[in-house]
């Protein structure tokens, strides 16, 4: 029987942690609270596909296929991580050497290798400076005829607005494939959700995410049926039936175990993303009176939050602050992708694409994850307040 997606039981705060107190620090993301709270039904999970002896495929990972595809309102593939997502993905658009594909240079390191892995160049283009997100008036000026693609990065937890994206990618007859690696449960200011409007998104469930795997982990999600039918064949070395093969593909698998235990995580991710949302609410108030500048929520939209970010020029001095104070932080991204030596041939240099670049000097994550208690947010709001020298909160 396939559960359906309800929000758990889970309180905020957490299950009983350390309380927080000055001199006790506060990590950057702690996985030990959420399976102190869930940790038997994680248990009871990975001991059912153990009793099944089923470890590829079989009943864990069509369960999973089926809840997760319930939840993002699209059909729902299973692949071995969210790079092998976005990469099986590229493979079934038929992207490879000759083409150009369109991206943000702000991103994960995956968006723009994945890219290069099937032969095909990445063409970044600069991003907005108050969402972090692909500057649309950019991609419409890096139109050149071998462009096939367009991977728009959803980022920290909030979604691209996708219909006048897709509208300009469809007269062009471009393909948009969304890396939806951080956003699970979000929706575009429209209402739209990943993998609706675009060929496919990619997720990525690496531990740290919202839903978080066991180690790494992803899926693709599309509502094309024949789209849905090449990546399968695609994660399985392009096999039509046992040992016959109709193109190269990968193996890109995910194993029954991992989808046994997000199966088991998947019930609570409304939840969480809700505690996720709250803790970012208590920043935004909380630091209202600083110098730095706080994640911008595009209207009508649903942020669910994977990275709470701020932004300040004084950046690298607030981190070493921080640690001091032993509250963890980090930099996602420290370079971007333009900039990195495996993309030189590309002839990007420093000022190509300023706003990128002046984001990656300046961006600072604090810890946002469902289980921070409000003595561990007071601290955290309240070390930041010291640095600008504001006073604390009561």
């Amino acid at each position: 029987m396939h559960q359906s997606i309800q929000p758990s039981n889970l309180t905020t705060p957490a299950a009983p942690v350390r309380d927080g107190g000055a001199g006790t620090p506060i990590p950057m993301f702690d996985l030990t609270r959420q399976y102190r709270q869930i940790g038997r039904e994680l248990e009871a999970a990975v001991l059912a596909v153990l009793s099944r002896t089923e470890y590829v495929g079989g009943t864990a990972v069509a369960e999973f296929e089926k809840l997760l595809g319930d939840f993002c309102k699209a059909q729902a593939i299973a692949i071995s991580s969210g790079t092998d997502a976005i990469l099986a993905s590229l493979m079934a658009l038929h992207i490879g050497p000759g083409d150009l594909v369109i991206t943000t240079p702000f991103t994960f390191f995956a968006t723009g290798g994945c890219i290069a892995r099937t032969g095909a160049k990445p063409v970044f283009v600069d991003i907005h400076p108050d969402t972090f997100l692909l500057n649309q008036d950019a991609v419409e000026q890096a139109l050149k005829p071998a462009v096939r693609c367009v991977i728009p990065v959803h980022l920290f937890g909030q979604m691209m607005p996708m219909k006048a994206l897709v509208k300009w990618a469809c007269d062009h007859g471009i393909s948009v494939l969304e890396d939806a690696a951080q956003c699970i449960g979000a929706h575009d200011p429209d209402g739209i959700v990943p993998g609706e409007l675009s060929a496919a998104a990619a997720l990525s469930f690496y531990p740290t995410k919202n839903l978080g795997a066991a180690g790494d982990a992803g899926a693709v999600l599309t509502r094309m049926d024949a789209f849905a039918a090449r990546i399968r064949q695609t994660r399985q070395h392009g096999e039509v039936s046992r040992y016959v093969h109709d193109f190269v593909g990968g193996n890109f698998r995910l194993d029954a175990m991992q989808c046994a235990i997000l199966t088991a995580k998947l019930t609570h991710l409304p939840q969480w993303n809700l505690r996720r949302n709250e803790i970012a609410t208590f920043y935004d108030a909380a630091l209202a009176e600083t110098d730095v500048i706080p994640p911008t929520r595009i209207p009508h939209a649903r942020h669910v939050f994977h990275q709470y970010v701020i932004r300040t020029p004084k950046r690298d001095e607030l981190k070493e602050y921080l640690a001091r104070q032993g509250i963890g932080s980090m930099v996602y991204y420290p370079k971007p992708l333009h900039l990195q030596q495996c993309f030189a041939d590309l002839g990007y240099r420093p000022g190509s694409l300023p706003v990128a670049e002046a984001a990656c000097r300046e961006v600072l994550a604090l810890p946002i994850f469902p289980e921070l208690t409000e003595q561990e947010l007071n601290r955290v709001a309240n070390a930041i307040r010291g640095f600008f020298g504001k006073r604390a909160m009561a």
